[in-house]
């Protein structure tokens, strides 16, 4: 594997010193949500924005996103807030339509092993965010990363998301171990998703504190003005409320680390 050492978007590094944070509505379902979520991730510090336009659902009469007009929406939110986007494509043929509105793609973890979309992705350089398969071995994610560096395209990071397991007392079973792992058999960045990985707003504080603690090099969160309402995932999206919360703590976490690996 051609490793690694982070790389910057737009001046933002990923896989630096100080761990990134990743931010917003797992779905966009319409301007005044975005924004209103893009407005508090934006005075919170946060650089890069997070939202499906494009969404891959377990059933078919699911919310499937809004498509182009999503993109609209995200470009808008980067257009009034500085925010980079990151947003998911689904297919090659969309590459072209995303990357006209986005900043960082991301591939989903029904597309991991989508060899033809990482060959695809591989061919552009744009960032990619990949995410782990919810039944993929950590092996299997780092050859699949291998098919986007070997097209060309070497700035990738990871992102752990939570594995299925015999225990369903959350919606996946969040697999710490496989940061500090990941870091040792690669340079790649890695960032940890909690909302996906425990399915429960109420777990994300304390599992993001838990990935910094092992090693993350981010950590990625839903949020949502009205989780209530929220037409995809709103379980697992932190209110408005809960992300300055999330904020506060992510921080001092971040602060903390930095002063111990100072001190050694």
């Amino acid at each position: 594997m051609d490793k690694t050492a982070g790389f910057e978007v737009s001046g933002v590094r990923i896989g630096g010193k100080e761990p990134i944070i990743i931010a917003g509505p797992c779905t966009v379902e319409s301007e005044e949500q975005t924004l209103t979520v893009a407005r508090a991730v934006k005075a919170a510090g946060i650089k890069v924005l997070r939202g499906g336009a494009f969404k891959p659902r377990t059933s078919p009469y699911s919310f499937q996103g809004l498509g182009e007009e999503g993109l609209k929406i995200l470009k808008t939110a980067r257009d009034e807030t500085g925010l980079l986007i990151q947003t998911e494509v689904m297919d090659a043929r969309q590459i072209d339509l995303v990357c006209r509105y986005a900043d960082i793609l991301q591939i989903g973890t029904r597309n991991m092993m989508n060899y033809s979309l990482l060959k695809a992705v591989g061919e552009v350089r744009f960032p990619v965010m990949l995410k782990r398969g919810f039944m993929a071995k950590v092996e299997e994610l780092l050859l699949a990363a291998e098919y986007i560096i070997k097209g060309g395209n070497e700035r990738v990071f990871l992102c752990e998301r939570g594995i299925r397991s015999f225990d369903d007392s959350t919606r996946f079973t969040l697999d710490l171990a496989a940061v500090p792992l990941i870091k040792k058999l690669s340079a790649l960045p890695i960032v940890v998703d909690p909302s996906h990985a425990t399915g429960r707003a109420d777990l994300i504080i304390p599992m993001s504190l838990a990935a910094l603690a092992a090693g993350a090099d981010g950590v990625m969160v839903e949020v949502h003005p009205w989780p209530k309402k929220a037409l995809c995932d709103g379980l697992q999206s932190l209110s408005l409320d809960m992300f300055g919360e999330f904020v506060k703590k992510v921080s001092a976490m971040i602060q903390f680390l930095a002063s111990h690996n100072q001190e050694q």
